[in-house]
């Protein structure tokens, strides 16, 4: 079996690539743009790896690209808050342009895919749980925060209609707030923001009043449901929630972070409007009702948060090791 990667260097795909290996041959195709060599590094010279680096946008490549896998992984995508609130268009373009060209290339000889949405689809819904089968509440299309949660929305019904009309093997799913190595706080992450934040001593910034909450999951679990999806036949034309089941304020999380690491750093406050620009929305919760996924593959989430600050801090001290060394013993 061939299965093909898109933004598979990213801090997700690197991981599933990893995971794939040597079960499936896996290439993968990453602009870089939010991904990057060093995730996939550790995989060059395994047998049945290979990379290229382009954009999905390229219709020309992407048809041999899909023409030789049996199964594609479509996670190429704009990721983060802060890209997105900085880069609207490119955000729209990547996640709507880039998954139209996946399943019409796909469609053609009924290649198995899956589709990665997120979270943020679900908006400001105020059930208890999200569930797949769940109302979808965004904000007014003034705040361009919004603009993602859109895109991925387009993206599910996209592939469900290639799905109904062509028959095309498709699966959706939607991560929660996926945490782990490699992720870096670049584009808003959270986590690897405060665990890098209270590793150097710095402040660790959380933005707004801190009382929204969040559910995180170890990339390990969620890699682990992915690929037992992908032995399911029953899983396509569905869309499963891959999230946590503990859910924590980002206020406690500082907290968490700042005693799990017996860090010194001050917790500061940051207005919205200076993290990000006047008005921006936030979501308040991130709950998924994680059911459906377990009921088919009996996915349980098997690292808590405790593993997640450890398994990031380590990436991270080892990052800063490597940083002293190149540059003589000076921080960067």
């Amino acid at each position: 079996m061939k299965a093909l990667l898109t933004g598979g260097a990213g801090f997700i795909g690197s991981h599933l690539a990893e995971d794939l290996l040597p079960a499936y041959e896996v290439c993968v195709i990453d602009d870089l743009s939010t991904g990057s060599i060093e995730n996939i590094q550790h995989l060059k010279g395994r047998d049945g790896f290979k990379y290229v680096i382009d954009t999905v946008l390229n219709r020309g490549l992407m048809a041999e690209l899909v023409d030789e896998a049996d199964v594609i992984l479509h996670l190429a995508a704009a990721v983060g808050v802060r890209l997105i609130v900085e880069s609207p268009v490119r955000t729209m373009e990547t996640n709507i342009k880039g998954t139209e060209i996946v399943l019409e290339l796909a469609a053609r000889k009924k290649k198995a895919v899956v589709i990665f949405s997120t979270s943020e689809v679900y908006g400001k819904s105020n059930e208890p749980k999200f569930s797949e089968d769940g109302d979808l509440v965004l904000g007014p299309t003034l705040k361009g925060r919004w603009s993602y949660a859109a895109s991925k929305i387009i993206d599910e019904f996209l592939a469900l209609a290639y799905y109904k009309e062509e028959k095309l093997p498709v699966t959706i799913v939607r991560l929660f707030n996926t945490v782990g190595p490699r992720q870096t706080g670049r584009y808003g992450m959270v986590v690897p923001r405060f665990v890098r934040q209270a590793l150097t001593g710095e402040p660790i910034t959380v933005f707004g009043d801190g009382r929204q909450t969040r559910t995180f999951t170890h990339v390990k679990d969620a890699v682990w449901a992915i690929l037992e999806l992908l032995k399911c036949p029953s899983a396509v034309g569905g869309i499963f929630n891959v999230g946590g089941r503990d859910e924590i304020s980002i206020e406690e999380l500082a907290r968490r972070v700042k005693e799990v690491l017996q860090s010194s750093s001050p917790i500061a406050y940051v207005p919205y409007a200076d993290a990000y620009e006047e008005g921006f929305e936030d979501m308040q919760r991130r709950l998924p009702d994680i059911r459906k996924i377990s009921e088919l593959t009996g996915y349980a989430p098997k690292y808590d948060l405790h593993d997640v600050i450890l398994d990031v801090a380590a990436f991270y001290k080892q990052r800063l090791t490597n940083a002293r060394g190149t540059f003589g013993g000076h921080d960067t």
